[in-house]
C-alpha cells in the first residue's frame, strides 16, 4: 500500500528540513518545495495527497499558489500556514479553498490534528477516500460519477435518505441521533455534499475530545495573550467554516457553559473570541450528533432545553444495524473489496456460514463493529476464529483452534490488524515475568499473546523458567470503573453503552501492551486521535503500569 504524500512549501528551509523529518518519521512520504512556482510545477507533474503551504513567501504568495492550483483542478486538501497572527488570511485561504490554516510557530499536536483533519474530510485524495467515505458508518461509497450514495437496502436507511435529500439545500440546523457507530458523520458529510455548501468547508469537530477550557477555544477562536500559551491570534472552527458546514460530535458532551455560547452563534451568527472585544459573524450551517437521550440529559441538568429545542429542527434518526438486516450482506460485500485488497488475494465473497452467522448476528457495535470484524477476517484469513467470536456474542474466546481453517491464501496467519473491538488471540507460547511480591515472595506474571491472566505466588527459592516472549507492559489492571446506573436499573441501551465501553477497554489496552505503551503509536493505529485515546484512557479506568509499579 503507497504511503500518503505530502509537498511541504515553504521558502524557510529550517522549516522544510523540520517538516519533513517530523511527517517522514510518522510514514508519511514528504517532498519539499522552496517557492511558489517549484511547488505549482511539482504538484502538475506530482501525485499528492496533502500541501503543507505557506502564506509569506517571495515572488509569489501561497495564497497565489492556492488560487493557481485550484484554478487548474487540484483537490488535494491544502493546510495554510502562517506567522503572521492575522485572521484575514486564514479566512481568505478558507474561501479559496483551503481545508485548514495553522498559525506558526505550531506544536506537533496541531500539526497531527491538522492532518488528520485534511485526511478525513471532503476532499480526500482518491487512495484515501474510499476508507474514510465509510469510516465509523461504513455505509458511503463514490459511484462513477463521482457523486457518494448510501450503500442501504432497507426501508429504515432509505428513509434516511429521503430526509436528507429533503432537507440538504436547506440552512437549518439537523440533529442526528442514533448509537455509535451507525454512521452519523457519514449522514453529515452526506447532508453537506447535497447542500448548496457542497464546494465550502466541511469542519469537523468532537466535542467529547477536549476539555471545556480548549474546546472553547477550538470553537470560538482566541486573541493573542487571551491566556498562557496564546501567543497569536488563532481564528475558531465557526469561522473556518464560515459559508460552509460545522458539524459538532458528540454534542452531548458539551458543558453547559459552551451550549450556551452555541446558542448565542445559532440565534445571532455571531459571537466573542476567547479574550475578544470585537464580535465576528459567521454564516455556518450546523449539523450536531450525538448517541445521548438529550431529554434525559436535560431532565439531569446536563443539557440546555433551549438549545435542544433551536437544534432540534429536523432531527434524523439512524437506525441501529440489528434493525436493518437487508444492509448486512451489502456491507460486507464493500468492506470485503475494501480491505481484501490490501490483506487477501483471489477471494471474491465469504464463505455461506459466515455471511450466515453475520445476518443472525446482532452487532451492538453497529456497522463499526461489522467494518472491524471484515478487516479482521481478510488479515487472518480464518473464519473459525470469526464464527468462534460471533457465538461467543461478539467476545474473543478464551482459545483459538491450534490448526485453523485458512482460505484465499497460503494458509498463513498474519497478526491483526488494530480494531476498536476485543482483538483475536493467536496461538503463542506464554510468558512469565517476575516482581516483588509481598514477604519475600515473587509474584509471577503469566502472560499469553494477547492478554494477561491473574498473579500467582511462589516461594522465593523456587526456579522459574526462562520464558521465550516477555512483554513486562502486559500487566493486570484494576477493573473497568462501575456503571453509572445501577446494573438493575439499566436501559438496554444503557447496557449496550456499557458493553462498547469495555470491548474499547480490551482494545485499547492490547494496543497499549503490543506498542509497548507508546500512546502516540497506539492512538495512530487504532486510527483516533492522540487526545481522544488519552480520554479514553481515563474514561475506562486505564492505569499506565510504567506509573503504578516498577518491574
Amino acid at each position: 500500500m503507497d504511503r500518503i504524500a505530502v509537498l511541504v512549501v515553504d521558502d524557510e528551509e529550517q522549516v522544510r528540513t523540520f517538516l519533513a523529518e517530523l511527517l517522514g518519521s510518522s510514514g508519511y512520504q514528504v517532498r519539499c518545495a522552496s517557492s511558489g512556482s517549484q511547488a505549482l510545477e511539482m504538484l502538475s507533474g506530482g501525485s499528492f495527497d496533502v500541501v503543507l503551504l505557506d502564506v509569506m513567501m517571495p515572488e509569489m504568495s501561497g495564497l497565489e499558489v492556492l488560487r493557481r492550483y485550484r484554478a487548474s483542478g487540484g483537490g488535494a486538501p491544502v493546510i495554510v500556514l502562517s506567522a503572521l497572527s492575522g485572521a484575514e488570511d486564514a479566512m481568505r485561504a478558507m474561501k479559496m479553498g483551503a481545508s485548514d490554516y495553522l498559525s506558526k510557530p505550531f506544536s506537533n499536536d496541531e500539526l497531527e490534528d491538522a492532518m488528520s483533519r485534511a485526511l478525513g474530510g471532503s476532499r480526500m485524495p482518491a487512495r484515501q477516500a474510499p476508507a474514510a467515505q465509510a469510516a465509523g458508518a461504513g455505509s458511503s461509497r463514490e459511484d462513477s460519477s463521482g457523486e457518494r450514495v448510501l450503500i442501504s437496502h432497507s426501508p429504515a436507511m432509505r428513509k434516511v435518505r429521503a430526509l436528507v435529500e429533503r432537507i440538504a439545500d436547506t440552512d437549518v440546523p439537523v440533529l442526528l441521533l442514533g448509537e455509535s457507530g451507525t454512521g452519523k458523520e457519514v449522514i453529515a458529510r452526506e447532508v453537506h455534499a447535497r447542500s448548496n455548501r457542497r464546494n465550502r468547508p466541511f469542519i469537523k469537530v468532537n466535542c467529547a475530545a477536549l476539555p471545556g477550557e480548549l474546546l472553547e477555544s477550538e470553537l470560538f477562536g482566541h486573541e493573542r495573550g487571551a491566556f498562557t500559551g496564546a501567543t497569536a491570534e488563532k481564528p475558531g472552527k465557526f469561522e473556518l467554516a464560515d459559508q460552509g458546514t460545522i458539524f459538532l460530535d458528540e454534542i452531548g458532551e458539551m458543558a453547559i457553559r459552551l451550549q450556551a455560547k452555541l446558542l448565542q452563534v445559532l440565534q445571532d451568527e455571531e459571537f466573542f473570541r476567547v479574550g475578544g472585544k470585537k464580535s465576528v459573524r459567521v454564516d455556518s450551517r450546523v449539523v450536531v450528533a450525538t448517541n445521548r437521550e438529550l431529554e434525559r440529559e436535560i431532565e439531569l441538568g446536563n443539557f440546555r432545553e433551549d438549545l435542544f429545542y433551536r437544534l432540534n429542527v429536523v432531527a434524523i434518526r439512524l437506525p441501529a444495524l440489528r434493525e436493518r438486516p437487508e444492509d448486512v450482506v451489502p456491507l460486507t460485500d464493500h468492506f470485503l473489496k475494501k480491505y481484501g485488497k490490501q490483506f487477501m488475494s483471489g477471494v471474491a465473497e465469504l464463505p455461506p456460514e459466515v455471511l450466515r452467522a453475520f445476518t443472525e448476528y446482532e452487532w451492538p457495535g453497529n456497522v463499526r463493529e461489522l467494518e472491524n470484524m471484515v478487516r479482521r477476517l481478510c488479515v487472518l484469513k480464518d473464519a473459525t476464529l470469526v464464527l468462534d467470536e460471533l457465538r461467543s456474542g461478539g467476545r474473543t474466546p478464551a482459545s483459538a483452534p491450534s490448526l485453523p481453517t485458512s482460505y484465499g491464501g497460503d494458509g498463513d496467519v498474519e497478526p491483526p490488524a488494530p480494531t476498536m473491538r476485543m482483538p483475536v488471540p493467536v496461538s503463542a507460547p506464554s510468558a512469565t515475568v517476575t516482581a516483588a511480591g509481598p514477604n519475600g515472595s515473587v509474584q509471577v506474571l503469566e502472560m499469553p499473546a494477547r492478554g494477561a491472566v491473574p498473579a500467582a505466588e511462589v516461594p522465593v527459592n523456587q526456579v522459574v523458567a526462562a520464558p521465550k516472549y516477555t512483554n513486562p507492559f502486559d500487566v493486570p489492571q484494576p477493573p473497568p470503573p462501575p456503571p453509572t446506573v445501577p446494573e438493575g436499573e439499566m436501559s438496554l441501551k444503557d447496557i449496550g453503552k456499557r458493553a462498547a465501553m469495555l470491548a474499547e477497554r480490551e482494545a485499547i489496552l492490547a494496543m497499549l501492551q503490543r506498542t509497548a505503551w507508546n500512546k502516540r503509536r497506539a492512538a495512530s493505529k487504532l486510527r483516533i486521535s492522540y487526545k481522544a485515546l488519552l480520554y479514553k484512557i481515563k474514561e475506562c479506568g486505564i492505569v499506565d503500569p510504567r506509573a503504578s509499579a516498577e518491574f
